[in-house]
């Protein structure tokens, strides 16, 4: 009714942490949930015209996470992220030199590279960081409100289903009139934050709002029709409920059964329902056929190619790659497709050359030599594997999986442990 409203209420989000992080010297991780919220707003804050430039969400991120390490510092084990972000440096180089003349280098860079520098400020100020876990959940609850907002948005917003659909491929008017891969991307990670408090929070009456939360979210992030943001939900799911389930004692392990019974059916009906109003088109999009049932030749919808180009690049150029910016040229000129790349991972190897491929072991490798010494976040495999199934379909377009990332850095220590320090 009033579309201004999203342009006043970002910069007073903004002023709300900044105020939080400063007034309290950064000692509860405001300026972690601050962060987190902006992650959670930026894909509404597009949607609605309210963000400064399309990439401040990022740069408000990294903001407010140095801001946060001004006052609480970081861990001198996480020196990898510092060795990362070194690993960027060559291939700013080249894209000054092998950019075309006309294109605006500076665009180019802060597109591409937003995404890695805000991971690696995330990774920073996250690793070893130790937190209780009901600190984590604020920090997630932080995430998770912004995208109540901005589904009740898309109910009000989007026109009937059965009129904007015509076929299979990602719908545009059943995402806010936004990129479909950016809204089922974030609603997926929202759908997996509302999964995991089913499971961990034992109250009632929160566990009915998050259940009908859940099947709403849920069915707004499958009407998109863009399968990425839904399928990573399921597999971060899937990695939660198997380490939250060893974890937990035998006794209680038996309450996870009723539980997972009433998600599942929820989750169930979502999809029925979906079913129906999109007039069993949506079960042809994950099945990958087309509207009148034909099996599509190809199941990334266009992503082979472009990857392709990609590693073609990285295998002329090993040492120093084409350079920042540059992919998108060189698709152009060897295919004539202009097209954005959607995977972050055939990114760093076309543009950085082995210095890309250094920095992935960096990214791949220092969380998982952490989680062998602490195995104290069971959040951990379904974080990671948000950023790496997210960074392969949808590359770094949004700041989610960088911050995502982080988190899955944090250990988890109870009450007593905190008292002990003090």
């Amino acid at each position: 009714m009033l579309p201004i409203l999203s342009k006043i209420i970002f910069p007073i989000v903004l002023l709300f942490f900044l105020y939080l992080t400063l007034s309290n010297n950064n000692k509860n991780d405001e300026a972690l949930m601050g962060a987190a919220y902006i992650m959670g707003f930026e894909v509404l804050s597009r949607m609605t015209n309210a963000a400064f430039s399309y990439e401040f969400a990022k740069y408000m991120v990294i903001v407010f996470l140095t801001i946060g390490m001004f006052y609480r510092g970081f861990h001198r084990k996480s020196w990898p992220y510092v060795v990362f972000i070194f690993l960027l440096i060559p291939g700013i180089i080249f894209s000054a030199i092998n950019l075309n003349y006309g294109t605006n280098v500076g665009n180019a860079i802060g597109f591409n590279l937003s995404g890695p520098v805000c991971l690696a400020i995330s990774g920073l100020y996250c690793y070893d960081r130790k937190m209780t876990l009901e600190r984590l959940q604020s920090i997630l609850i932080c995430i998770l409100l912004p995208l109540v907002t901005m589904t009740s948005y898309l109910y009000f917003f989007t026109p009937d289903l059965r009129e904007s659909l015509s076929g299979t491929g990602s719908n545009f008017s059943a995402s806010g009139g936004f990129g479909p891969n950016q809204v089922a991307t974030i609603l997926g990670i929202g759908m997996f934050i509302l999964f995991s408090r089913l499971l961990t929070i034992k109250n009632k009456a929160v566990n009915l709002i998050d259940l009908a939360l859940l099947g709403l979210m849920s069915y707004r992030a499958l009407v998109t029709f863009s399968r990425g943001g839904v399928i990573t939900a399921a597999v971060c799911a899937f990695f939660f409920l198997v380490l939250y389930f060893l974890r937990l004692p035998p006794k209680e392990k038996s309450h996870l059964v009723p539980k997972m019974a009433i998600i599942t059916g929820i989750l169930i009906v979502t999809w029925l329902v979906t079913l129906f109003f999109s007039s069993g088109l949506i079960g042809n999009r994950y099945s990958n056929e087309d509207a009148a049932g034909r099996l599509k030749s190809d199941i990334t919808t266009g992503r082979t190619e472009i990857i392709e180009t990609e590693l073609n690049a990285f295998y002329e150029n090993p040492i120093t790659g084409i350079g920042v910016g540059k992919g998108k040229e060189y698709r152009e000129k060897q295919t004539g497709i202009s097209a954005a790349t959607h995977n972050e991972t055939g990114r760093m190897l076309a543009e950085h050359g082995i210095f890309g491929l250094s920095g992935l072991l960096v990214l791949l490798l220092t969380p998982l030599l952490l989680r062998l010494k602490n195995k104290t976040n069971f959040y951990f495999y379904s974080f990671l594997a948000f950023w790496f199934l997210t960074i392969n379909h949808s590359s770094m377009r949004i700041a989610a999986p960088a911050l995502v990332y982080g988190l899955s850095l944090i250990s988890i220590i109870n009450n007593r442990e905190i008292k002990k320090k003090h």
